[in-house]
């Protein structure tokens, strides 16, 4: 329930010493559209987008005031926006929304349609090592290979700034699908539901720490120095 959901956030940003925090049970688009919702995030610095159906976000909010407001925001303030599961899914101008792991790499398994916006040129999924999300990513890079390809794994962010410099933040990790380099694929030759073969699909793997570019797809691993036990 949202309203259940909402306490444990208050809650956790309480431990954090950040009390400040209100909760918009946001269901249908009226109220994305009301103007008292778009009153509170345009006074809001930080706005997260919970778990639950990225489908259900985007219907909701795509086009609405709200939306536009965020948008705006996010272009010209120093704002943060931010999501988790499905908020995070919904993030960026591509989004999947549909397609089973096992699956995944089947003609027509994975469906993608058009998120939030925010950021370009990506498509985030998430729960993806717990979840051997994998085949998705692959699938979606082979679709479209000039967007990078996200995995968001358990407790482990991406803290994007300046709308592309990346770093990875957590204790797990974040895989990147990066099929600029792919050199062939069946994809267009083979019938719906038939296995799909990739061809030089580039994957990167990234800790604690690590930055990818966007502008230049360069990653650069960060090496914690490892102190000597006397």
């Amino acid at each position: 329930m949202p309203e259940k959901v909402g306490e444990e956030y208050i809650k956790a940003y309480a431990q954090l010493d950040v009390h400040n925090v209100g909760v918009l049970n946001i269901s249908n688009r009226e109220e994305a559209n009301s103007d008292e919702n778009c009153e509170r995030i345009k006074a809001a610095e930080v706005i997260i987008f919970t778990g639950g159906d990225q489908l259900r976000l985007s219907s909701i909010f795509g086009g609405t005031k709200i939306h536009q407001i965020l948008l705006d925001k996010y272009r010209n303030e120093p704002v943060v926006i931010a999501g988790t599961s499905a908020g995070a899914a919904a993030s960026s101008k591509n989004m999947i929304y549909q397609g089973s792991s096992k699956d995944a790499l089947l003609k027509g398994e994975v469906k993608i349609t058009g998120g939030l916006g925010f950021i370009d040129d990506v498509i985030v999924d998430t729960h993806f090592v717990q979840r051997g999300r994998i085949g998705r990513l692959l699938y979606a890079a082979a679709s479209n290979p000039g967007i990078l390809g996200i995995g968001l794994g358990e407790d482990t962010g991406l803290f994007i700034s300046d709308g592309h410099t990346m770093e990875a933040i957590g204790s797990g990790m974040v895989i990147l699908v990066d099929g600029r380099t792919m050199a062939d694929t069946n994809l267009t030759d083979v019938e719906m539901g038939q296995p799909v073969s990739i061809k030089n699909m580039v994957v990167h793997v990234m800790c604690d720490g690590d930055v990818y570019d966007l502008t230049d797809h360069s990653l650069v691993i960060h090496h914690p120095k490892v102190i000597p036990i006397a």
